[in-house]
């Protein structure tokens, strides 16, 4: 058959495009339109929700600093209540559908605030923030965790140590958008027409999801993966607590969560103490944002995938814990600004490059009923019970008039803890990735 130009032109720039990736990661030509498709699909799940993440910390605050902790924990019941649901959906419909639907509910969700915020008046305003506070809380939990399901759904365990962490990037790049284009819009666009542009971006990650479930045969998966996944409406809750393996990865999460939450409430201390000003403190936070953002691109454009195969997946897990156990110890003794500073970074941006792309590698040897439901349950719910658990667990030893380096010695000795499960995982993983067929 002859060639037409543009059928040339086409295969040329397709060419030229592989050629761009091989450079960056170690990826094939069939994986290529996958790789593209969830690209577009995390970018728009991630620009969504930091498009409405300003407008949750706004009314966060003017619902009152001290409710806080009462927000996190209705969101920890909140994301309870809404996996059984979920889990029903996963029982009956296959994964073409259910995320869709998953997907458009919170769209609609967003539209009722949009409507809601348009009129009421100022003084109902503070309690319509606190409900959104919580269910904004629960929606970026919970349609990222759907997106990770799929996404080791699709892809191999082979596949998701060389092609995860080059994924996660449209994460951080849909997040410097969605934040950049609040940050650009917020004194000119009201909110509820901020709130309509997140729609139409979940709408754009449901045709995503649609292209990816079509494309999976390409990836060396049977095509009938998008049957009914079927099973107990309760096996996301249960499941996690029967299976070694299971339960080894809610350590995980939970460990990080609660030692999160203790370098969250050490960070306010530290700022507090060194910085008067609000202006300097807003700005101080800034420039850690800025910071961690850029590290983690780079990182996860040029260096997750080669870290992984150069460490191996057990070693990669646990490089975050040391970390951890490393930077606790240099604020026990150094409690100063730049110590802070240099550790925020390096955690939080090893986190987004290395660390949340190796732990999606963990779902792609458990059966598809746990991708699915143990998979949301332990990121949405053992998540949150961890900050729940980080937060009073803070609040207990500060009431008993315990110091910076108390605290930190009491995190160090759990980061030690999580280096040992990171490293248990990676080897039990390697052992189910050989049995799998």
């Amino acid at each position: 058959m002859n060639k037409t130009p543009a059928t040339t032109a086409a295969e040329d720039g397709g060419g030229i495009l592989f050629s761009w990736l091989r450079r960056l990661i170690d990826v094939r030509r069939q994986e290529v339109a996958a790789l593209a498709w969830a690209w577009l699909y995390i970018f728009a799940v991630l620009s969504s929700y930091y498009i409405m993440r300003p407008i949750r910390e706004q009314m966060g605050v003017a619902g009152g600093v001290n409710n806080l902790q009462w927000l996190f924990t209705g969101t920890l019941i909140g994301m309870l209540v809404l996996n059984v649901p979920f889990a029903w959906l996963v029982r009956r419909l296959p994964r073409s559908r259910f995320i869709p639907i998953t997907y458009r509910f919170f769209a609609l969700n967003i539209l009722v605030f949009a409507v809601v915020l348009h009129y009421v008046t100022p003084e109902q305003t503070i309690w319509i923030g606190r409900v959104f506070f919580i269910w904004i809380s629960i929606y970026n939990l919970f349609v990222v965790s759907v997106f990770w399901a799929l996404i080791v759904d699709i892809f191999s365990s082979e596949q998701g140590k060389r092609l995860f962490g080059f994924i996660a990037a449209g994460a951080t790049i849909g997040a410097i958008a969605g934040s950049g284009l609040t940050a650009s819009l917020a004194r000119h666009v009201a909110v509820p027409i901020l709130l309509i542009g997140s729609v139409i971006l979940l709408e754009v990650a449901v045709f995503a999801v649609r292209r990816l479930s079509k494309l999976s045969s390409s990836l060396h998966r049977h095509p009938s993966q998008d049957r009914v996944v079927g099973g107990s409406v309760f096996a996301g809750i249960t499941h996690p607590f029967k299976s070694p393996y299971l339960l080894g990865v809610s350590a995980f999460i939970l460990l990080f969560a609660i030692t999160t939450t203790f370098l969250y409430f050490e960070q306010a201390a530290i700022v507090k103490a060194n910085f008067s000003d609000r202006g300097a403190q807003t700005a101080f936070f800034a420039s850690i944002d800025l910071a961690v953002n850029v590290l983690t691109l780079i990182v996860q454009l040029f260096f997750t995938g080669r870290i992984v195969r150069w460490l191996g997946l057990g070693a990669t897990l646990a490089l975050l814990p040391v970390l951890t156990l490393f930077g606790f110890a240099a604020l026990a003794f150094i409690p100063a600004v730049w110590a802070l500073v240099v550790f925020q970074i390096l955690r939080r941006s090893s986190d987004y490059a290395i660390a949340r792309p190796a732990r999606e590698v963990l779902y792609t040897v458990v059966p598809r009923e746990d991708r699915y439901k143990a998979k949301s349950f332990i990121d949405t719910v053992v998540y949150r019970g961890g900050d729940q658990v980080g937060a009073w667990t803070y609040a207990g030893f500060s009431s008993l008039g315990l110091g910076t380096s108390a605290i930190a010695g009491v995190a160090v000795a759990l980061a030690a803890l999580w280096l040992l499960n990171g490293l248990w995982l990676g080897k039990r993983q390697e052992k189910l990735a050989v049995q799998k067929p």
